[in-house]
């Protein structure tokens, strides 16, 4: 190894510090000299009168102005020394010094102490003109220990050991980006993200922009500086940074947009600016900041009151280095977030960031590549069903499934199985999407009753219309904040249209109106019911215009922008029009509910009942008492 590389693998260590005092106090304690215990002062008189009485052991005189004084052991013991320390701090007998004094005239002292010697009241005398090492290194030994502490903590506020500088003070404004390169080991590959088939293309593009420049720039094209990736959380937008870090045989730097983010003015712009530094240092390469959005936020919205603005000046260096690039640099910045919409129009305009790349929440057939990658680790049984596991999580992210795989895991080892089953995976689901089961909550009997004519009307009413979602199960074991749950399985729909929203809302009201049919009463049960229906009513009304009174109008801004507004988009009087409106849609959806189970009220009861003896019941059991649904049709038609 060269002497360069030794030198760049010095790495400052704050434990030396603390090694060499600790030294320092081990050398005090072995030479016997420290002052452990601080002595007591006296007079010339009193140092007389100890030296008649033959109890002085030792004199030492510094620069002929002052001495110390150790008594002999059994002088100690004596009545007259009773205000003596008889330990050091360590618990160890005390050695000495016992006294200090003034000698005054320093001939007359000497003379003094050389009478007791001659007469065998003192053993001996020394004259020294300064303390010793060990006196120096006590009054040090207070500035070691601030000076310690000074760098322990100008280490600690520098972020731990940033990059670049072994992490002392002077290197806070050093990148804190992880590089990824061909001495790295990193093993995920594009083979390990499933699906997301458009956004890969893009993504493997990028990685050949910068393999095989030529090809593309021969033909007169310039290699884009930058791809925004763009989606819900969990969808798989650092896997997809990950794979390219796998498969780009160039220098990747990874950080978070928080890593610029510090206490001390300046420090973000700078860390931008030796970021990029480095990347074109070692271009060809790619830098990847992830949660772009903690420093990409469009200016000048939150600053009200005009100060200075670290994370705007951080944006600000951004935005210069990344349009300051040559076309023959070679660097491509990638970004993630999900917060497209809050981000600066600057940072999105073409020359910045080219492309955004919509990385969606998997389908089912993507759903099913998925489950096939996190269900390889695990040990399940033969012939599992994957189709029928993918069809079973409509909605559900990558991240999410990976979480029903090892929840299903989790499950069947608590269960002791060997290997992990069907049964698992769709308790895993129940247990993600409803919450822990809590079978031992207490419940009297009129609740029970209540809860399970609650979810029998829910699903009664969604199994009489057209456009509710088919039904799964119903329970009324509570699990999480819930007394009772319906499970159903949507359509995966790309438009939805306003008789299917209606149809929704109203399966969603059948449990408050099935509490009115039987019971002639509401209760609170019906909280999450009139939550999501308020939402789908208010979003019919002010954001897909699918109201007749409104009109063709939406109040909805995709870009965010009246997120920071203290006004509404509309006057008093439109305000009060929607406030009508969705109460209007509400109602008219609660009475149909309610006409729906009074000509089934007898079949709600036989419902119920069977819920209050199974506690659990599936579509089979719907089927027993309604007969088959009308306008079921293929749960998952395979689209072309």
């Amino acid at each position: 190894m060269s002497n360069e590389t030794k030198q760049n693998n010095f790495k400052f260590n704050p434990w030396w510090i603390y090694g060499i005092i600790a030294a320092i106090f081990v050398a005090m304690w072995i030479s016997g000299q420290s002052r452990w215990v601080e002595p007591s002062k006296t007079s010339v008189s009193k140092f007389n009168e100890f030296l008649n009485l033959g109890q002085v052991d030792k004199v030492v005189v510094y620069n002929k102005s002052s001495a110390e004084v150790f008594l002999k052991p059994e002088a100690l013991k004596q009545t007259m020394h009773k205000d003596l320390p008889k330990k050091d701090i360590l618990g160890n007998p005390n050695t000495g010094p016992h006294y200090t004094l003034e000698i005054g005239n320093d001939e007359l002292f000497q003379k003094k102490l050389e009478e007791a010697q001659t007469a065998k009241k003192l053993t001996s005398y020394d004259y020294k003109t300064s303390s010793d090492f060990t006196d120096l290194l006590i009054n040090l030994l207070p500035i070691i220990l601030l000076l310690g502490f000074w760098i322990f903590m100008m280490r600690r506020m520098s972020g731990g050991g940033a990059g670049g500088g072994g992490g002392q003070i002077f290197s806070i404004g050093k990148s804190k980006a992880k590089l990824f390169d061909e001495k790295n080991d990193v093993k995920t590959t594009f083979k390990d993200v499933a699906g997301l088939e458009g956004a890969k293309e893009e993504i493997q593009e990028i990685v050949e922009f910068l393999k095989n420049p030529k090809k593309y720039t021969d033909l007169g094209g310039k290699i884009p500086k930058g791809a925004l990736l763009v989606g819900p959380p969990g969808t798989g937008k650092t896997l997809l940074a990950k794979a390219v870090a796998g498969e780009a045989k160039v220098p990747f730097f990874s950080l978070s947009g928080s890593d610029f983010v510090e206490m001390f003015v300046g420090v973000g712009a700078s860390r931008v600016r030796d970021l990029f530094k480095q990347a074109k240092e070692k271009s060809p390469a790619i830098i990847f900041i992830d949660e772009i959005d903690a420093v990409g936020r469009a200016r000048g919205k939150n600053n009200f009151s005009g100060s200075n603005d670290e994370r705007e000046n951080t944006l600000n260096q951004l935005l210069t280095e990344m349009d300051g690039f040559g076309t023959d640099t070679s660097v491509i910045v990638l970004a993630a977030t999900n917060r497209a919409d809050v981000l600066d129009k600057a940072l999105m305009r073409a020359g910045r960031f080219d492309r955004q790349i919509y990385v969606d929440l998997p389908d089912i057939r993507e759903r099913k590549e998925i489950f096939e990658v996190h269900l390889a680790p695990l040990k399940k049984v033969e012939n599992l069903d994957t189709d029928f596991l993918a069809k079973q999580t409509p909605g559900f992210s990558g991240a999410d499934i990976a979480n029903v795989c090892n929840e299903a895991a989790l499950i069947a080892a608590r269960n002791n199985k060997t290997a992990v089953d069907k049964q698992d995976f769709l308790d895993a689901v129940d247990r993600i999407v409803g919450g822990l089961e809590k079978k031992n909550k207490i419940i009297t009997a009129d609740e029970k009753k209540a809860i399970a004519i609650h979810e029998a009307g829910h699903a009664t009413v969604s199994w009489m219309l057209e456009h509710a979602a088919p039904l799964v199960k119903v329970t009324i074991v509570p699990r999480g904040q819930s007394l009772g749950a319906a499970w159903y399985l949507p359509e995966e729909r790309q438009i939805v249209r306003p008789d299917q929203m209606l149809d929704e809302m109203c399966a969603t009201m059948g449990g408050r109106a099935a509490e009115k049919v039987i019971f002639d009463k509401i209760s609170t049960g019906a909280l999450s019911d009139l939550e999501k229906v308020t939402k789908q009513a208010r979003a019919m009304v002010t954001v897909y215009g699918l109201n007749d009174k409104l009109g063709n109008i939406t109040y909805y801004d995709s870009s965010g922008q009246t997120d920071y507004n203290f006004s509404k988009p509309y006057s008093e009087e439109t305000a009060r029009t929607i406030d009508q409106e969705i109460s209007v849609i509400i109602e008219k959806q609660y009475q149909r509910a309610i006409q729906i189970l009074q000509e089934n009220k007898d079949k709600l009861n036989q419902l119920a009942d069977i819920l209050i003896e199974k506690e659990v019941i599936f579509k089979d059991d719907l089927e027993t008492i309604f007969g088959k649904r009308p306008f079921d049709k293929a749960l998952h038609e395979e689209i072309v």
